[in-house]
């Protein structure tokens, strides 16, 4: 399923490097906060920041994990497969988000834009 947003948000999230280092990081495998911020070189605020960014724009979720001391933690990964933005006729932009668990939605909404009305 595609969601769409402003290109403005999109853009303005994405192109914090930060948020794009964390998207990369989180993208190969869940990690916690202080993984990130020692993977990314980033202070534990920053990571944070970035993520409560990133959560607003549903392009990010959360996990939490009990370790074995029994401490609870957050661990965070990618809320989306990828990220179209494209030109339309009118000549605005769009913004598509694709998440994989919509497959069927996904697919519904290939069909329609290939068989318009």
């Amino acid at each position: 399923m595609a969601e769409e947003r402003s290109i403005e948000e999109v853009l303005d999230t994405i192109g914090d490097e930060n948020a794009r280092e964390i998207l990369a990081a989180i993208s190969i495998e869940p990690r916690s906060a202080k993984e990130l911020a020692e993977e990314c070189d980033l202070s534990l605020p920053t990571v944070y920041r970035r993520i409560e960014i990133l959560e607003e724009h549903d392009l990010v979720k959360d996990r939490t994990l009990v370790a074995d001391d029994g401490n609870h933690y957050k661990i965070y990964e990618s809320n989306f497969d990828s990220t179209v933005i494209s030109l339309e006729e009118e000549g605005e932009y769009r913004v598509r988000i694709y998440r994989e668990e919509n497959l069927p939605d996904r697919f519904s909404q290939l069909w329609d834009e290939l068989n318009p009305e």
